[in-house]
């Protein structure tokens, strides 16, 4: 079985929040997961370097576009991989290789019947002297008249077209705009509309926004859309007459799924045809504001152009909040992921964000939540569990696993936890995934105060073995079941037992097995950080 996991690609105008965390991380986990099923897995991302926040960005700095971007996509790689994000390959839409990819797939669009050119009235700052592109143009949402950018409303999600804004004002200058002419390609939607429906419809594995929010765009009627803009920086379009005119960013951007790919697969020596193939399985992770591009563009793209395989399963998260308001990235009003991981273990991020996030609704991240969850269950019942079996073992066993055998109950119970978390994961059910997953470390707490190996040491040393066996097995499965999740202290534990990962199966460590030296999984953390964190919020605010 091919899987391919495609996860979103975010702006590099900025630093990643904890936002972007929330909606990417499932990715990895599916990914973890099926490549532990022995899967052939395809896990790619990259950094969006040709929005027009970069150009936003790089005029308020004074810096070029190629700097602002490569400066974030340097950090976002830095960060991805400090959080345990195992991507195949990690890209950029100004890669070279991406950028042919996008002109000879565009090239071939033309011949398709569903994409033409047509002489279209643009928005024009005379001021700038500047075709504006949607994110510079400012004004009120025709449908639900709230303020916003003109290529897609934050407050109710609707798709826009920036000429459609009330009271247009240009981003940059803040000057009323004015309309000129200039000749553009168009991707056909409103002639794919039947075929976008029928997709939507026998569409499964969708998260519940994912199918709402394409269905009202389906009821509304899908309009077609310029496909080229009069940009500076960007993917040139390879038409003679073209000149100067750039690929618009929202159809360029989706195809770093095939590109990435693509370019992963020449270089590992993999046939990129299984990738696409019907026996694959595509994944695509993101967060609720992508969901058209997902859901209606990139099919509607690949479907115009053929030969490819339309997403399977749209991981679509909800938003989150910080401290009961909206992430604002322009007031500062954000916890960013180099500030959290420069200072909290990676899998207590991890933790937080599979078992708080924003999976089906949306939730708040609060500082108090974040460092009780810590405390509470990763460090007071996974942490205690594997420190306090594996140093009795140390102290009392001279650090070799005592002979015995697996309680059978629990035995039974480890095997039953397999199909039931990869199911869950599968789904893109995380939270319950990992609820499963630490209900029964809780019960394994249980069992271990039941037993007391303490007293049976003394009183029934054939039973105090039994018990320390069954707590080692344990461990050991535990390293796997949450390898999707937290694959730091997995790997810790795997290290502590000397073991190799086995697959996602029952795995058994044998009698007179030495454990090394035994190192805390997690550290506590002060409760003084959480007013500390919380004002320091408000001073950079």
């Amino acid at each position: 079985m091919n899987i391919f996991i495609g996860g979103a690609w975010p702006y590099a105008n900025g630093s990643l929040h904890i936002g972007h965390a929330a909606a990417l991380l499932p990715g990895d986990i599916l990914a973890r997961y099926f490549r532990l099923k022995k899967y052939n897995v395809c896990y790619v991302s990259g950094s969006d370097c040709h929005g027009t926040p970069i150009q936003i960005r790089a005029q308020k700095e004074g810096a070029s576009p190629e700097e602002i971007s490569d400066r974030y996509h340097n950090q976002f790689k830095e960060c991805f991989e400090k959080l345990g994000f195992s991507y195949d390959l990690y890209s950029q839409t100004k890669d070279s290789y991406h950028v042919v990819f996008v002109q000879e797939f565009f090239t071939n669009l033309l011949n398709s019947g569903f994409v033409y050119r047509k002489a279209v009235e643009q928005v024009y700052c005379e001021s700038c002297r500047q075709f504006l592109p949607d994110r510079f143009v400012v004004g009120t949402c025709p449908n639900c008249k709230s303020k916003t950018k003109g290529d897609q409303c934050d407050a109710c999600g609707t798709l826009l077209d920036a000429a459609n804004l009330k009271d247009r004002k240009c981003g940059i200058c803040g000057d009323t705009t004015v309309f000129k002419s200039s000749e553009h390609f168009f991707l056909a939607l409103s002639k794919l509309q039947p075929f976008i429906e029928d997709y939507v419809q026998n569409s499964s594995g969708w998260r519940t926004n994912a199918l709402g929010l394409s269905q009202r765009y389906i009821d509304e009627g899908l309009r077609d859309r310029a496909i080229t803009r009069d940009l500076e920086w960007g993917i040139p379009v390879p038409i003679k007459g073209f000149e100067g005119k750039k690929i618009y960013v929202w159809v360029e951007a989706v195809l770093g799924y095939l590109s990435t790919s693509k370019k992963w697969a020449e270089a590992c020596g993999v046939d990129w045809r299984e990738i696409r193939s019907e026996n694959s399985l595509h994944y695509y992770i993101h967060g609720k504001d992508n969901i058209p591009f997902h859901t209606v563009i990139l099919p509607a793209l690949l479907k115009a152009h053929g030969d490819f395989h339309l997403p399977d399963r749209i991981i679509s998260s909800e938003y989150v909040t910080l401290e009961g308001k909206k992430i604002s990235t322009s007031e500062n009003w954000a916890v960013w992921i180099p500030h959290l991981i420069e200072r909290y273990n990676p899998d207590s991020i991890r933790y937080y964000f599979i078992a708080n996030g924003p999976e089906k609704k949306d939730t708040d991240f609060s500082w108090r939540e974040f460092i009780n969850s810590h405390n509470g269950e990763l460090l007071g019942a996974y942490g205690n569990f594997v420190n306090r079996s594996l140093v009795f073992i140390r102290k009392s066993f001279g650090g070799k696993v005592p002979k015995g055998e697996c309680n059978s109950n629990i035995k039974e119970s480890i095997v039953n936890l397999y199909p039931t978390v990869g199911s869950l994961i599968e789904q893109g059910d995380f939270k319950d995934a990992i609820e499963a997953v630490f209900s029964f470390i809780r019960s394994a707490n249980k069992h271990f105060d039941e037993e007391q190996p303490w007293i049976t040491l003394k009183e029934n040393i054939e039973k105090c073995r039994q018990t320390l066996f069954t707590c080692v097995q344990i461990i050991a499965n535990l390293s796997i079941l949450l390898e999707p999740f937290l694959p730091f202290s997995s790997s810790k534990i795997r290290s502590m037992l000397h073991i190799e990962s086995t697959g996602w199966k029952y795995t058994e460590v044998p009698f007179d097995q030495i454990i090394g030296d035994v190192n805390i999984l997690f550290e506590r953390i002060d409760k003084k950080r959480i007013q500390e964190e919380i004002e320091n919020m408000k001073r950079v605010n």
